[in-house]
């Protein structure tokens, strides 16, 4: 099955959708211009300070009384649009997909399984924050458009970059390390191992200068070579320039710890990336165009618009879901869930569930293999643990409905993977009710001792940034946030998220002799049970990102699994 490209059921529903949303967006573009120009940023702040100090208040008193005199002049226009456009999201598909035909077989395959029965993947998620500009800025992010673009940009680059090990045959070798091991010192281990190294990559993408923060920016393809890349995601070994912080790693792995790496890059070829809060249509459609040339299967604008149910004034949902998955494998199926019980400003999104059947290839008995990989983004405010606990219960329910719903008996499932900004922590004492939830003990969290305990390792780890410093020099690049934030916990303490207390209950934080660790909200889970009796499952790798520094308050993750499947099996 090929999952149809438009939302809409035709052409003609979604050409009176379009003129409907085209009445509706000046107006809305106006009313986000008188925000977002009475709001600064810390950043746009201390820019400022080398202004005369009258120019910025002359902005802000003529440029919101220009942007709301054309509000009111185009708002009628905006009612008429709604009219149209609102009574149309009843039979709107809650997402678009989009898809580029391969100009090869090899680039939406993996046929490791077929050849060696063996084979990689990987796994990267991220909040980016991508709001409409005006309430971006209240998380004291601004320029949607811009930051899209960037992050489109850095992900892009990262994805085409040469994977590269180098093994060193010497009895004194300290095992595998990664671009984060200068920086964290360890004792060398007895076990022989190599060296990783990763590339710059070349024919990066150019922006042009921009005049305003709506402007748009052409986009450049990445070259032939980029895509070859992405086409061979399971070979490794090919040479290229390794970049400084590869070539001063002196990290090592202690027995038994689990394989982890702080990088200032996405993982080389991800094979599925799922995005949270591109909550922006436009923002969405610069990332599409970005990622496209890697990721031949994307779904945006994911979530329902509107009354919820239709013709219900029960909920009415402003934004969609924000989720954005861009997958290298052909999507077979995908159902979305919003959550029903969603409160506050949380309820003017349809945040929910995105399940998707992805069609990775053939096995050696030419058997198909599918894999499951499912995103979320939970209810944020704090202190509302019982409904992010029910949101949960949904997430089980569904997805365990959808998977019942799609099982062909002619297929092997191969990997299961639930990831997504489920903003609770394994660390607050306010966060202890969804830290104990049962979804625990079916999908494994690599990062997770036990509730309420990380793993020793993970104590550098937050994956919330605070911010009011997003823009301090300690974590305003890649590099830095690297090198100070994920390390120093010093000053980890200032730059992440620290744990949430219990309404009414002085924080004590942390315990004497315990380490200090920051909120890890975002997740990659996957699970083993519903995969295929001859599929074993390794974890590879589970990495900390900083590469988006400076263009959201929260640090991506990835996650690589090694995945084997018995050759010596007689159909069933």
């Amino acid at each position: 099955m090929v999952l149809r490209a438009s939302p809409f059921p035709s052409g003609f529903v979604a050409g009176l959708h379009a003129i409907g949303w085209a009445l509706i967006v000046p107006c809305f573009w106006y009313l986000d211009r008188v925000i977002a120009v009475c709001k600064s940023t810390t950043k746009e702040k201390r820019e400022r300070q080398e202004e005369e100090c009258y120019l910025h208040p002359l902005k802000v008193f003529f440029g919101s009384i220009f942007f709301f005199l054309f509000f009111l002049l185009t708002a009628p226009f905006a009612f008429l649009g709604f009219l149209l456009w609102a009574p149309l999201q009843a039979c709107r598909r809650p997402f678009s997909y989009h898809r580029v035909e391969p100009t090869s077989a090899e680039r939406e395959t993996n046929r490791g399984f077929e050849q060696t029965g063996k084979a990689s993947f990987t796994f990267a998620s991220a909040n980016l924050c991508l709001l409409p500009d005006s309430l971006a800025r209240f998380n004291n992010l601004g320029h949607t458009q811009r930051r899209a673009y960037e992050i489109g940009k850095r992900i892009a680059e990262s994805v085409v970059r040469p994977n590269v090990i180098i093994t060193v045959e010497s009895p004194s070798s300290c095992g595998p390390v990664s671009p984060s091991d200068s920086i964290i010192p360890r004792a060398c281990s007895d076990t022989d191992g190599g060296l990783e190294g990763q590339s710059q990559p070349t024919g990066e993408p150019t922006e042009s200068s921009a005049s305003s923060d709506d402007a748009e920016e052409p986009l450049t393809e990445p070259s032939s070579s980029q895509l070859n890349y992405n086409e061979n995601s399971n070979k490794q070994g090919q040479p290229g320039r390794k970049s400084p912080a590869a070539l001063f790693s002196q990290r090592t792995r202690q027995q038994d710890e689990e394989p982890w790496e702080v990088s200032p890059f996405f993982p080389a070829n991800i094979d599925i990336l799922c995005l949270e809060e591109v909550f922006d249509k436009r923002a969405a459609m610069k990332l599409t165009n970005t990622l496209k040339p890697l990721f031949g299967h994307i779904l945006h604008d994911v979530g329902v618009y509107a009354c919820q149910p239709p013709c219900r004034c029960s909920a009415f949902k402003f934004f969609n879901s924000g989720l954005f998955m861009a997958s290298r494998f052909p999507v077979l199926e995908a159902q979305y869930h919003w959550f029903p019980n969603s409160r506050g400003e949380d309820a003017l999104a349809a945040k929910g569930l995105l399940a998707t059947k992805v069609l990775i290839g053939q096995n050696q008995k030419q058997k198909k293999v599918v894999g499951y990989f499912n995103c979320t983004h939970l209810h944020a405010p704090e202190g509302e643990g019982k409904i992010r606990c029910d949101q949960l219960d949904m997430v089980t329910r569904w997805i365990g409905e959808f998977q019942a719903a799609h099982k062909q008996p002619d297929e092997e499932v191969v990997f299961d993977v639930l990831c997504g900004d489920f903003n609770f922590d394994n660390c607050s004492p306010d966060d202890v009710l969804e830290q104990n939830h049962s979804l625990f003990e079916e999908y494994r969290d690599p990062c997770r001792a036990e509730a309420g305990k990380e793993k020793p390792w993970v104590i550098a780890k937050g994956t919330l940034l605070e911010q009011p410093s997003l823009y301090e020099e300690d974590v305003n690049s890649p590099e830095t946030l690297q090198r100070l934030t994920l390390v120093s916990e010093e000053t980890r303490k200032q730059y992440i998220s620290p744990p949430v207390p219990k309404q009414g209950v002085p924080l004590v934080y942390p315990e004497p002799g315990q380490p200090w660790i920051g909120r890890r909200i975002d997740y990659i889970l996957y699970r083993e049970t519903s995969i295929s009796k001859l599929c074993r499952t390794e974890l590879e790798e589970v990495t900390f990102i900083s590469q988006l520094a400076g263009l959201t308050d929260h640090i991506p993750v990835g996650l690589k699994l090694k995945v084997s499947m018995n050759a010596d099996y007689e159909d069933e």
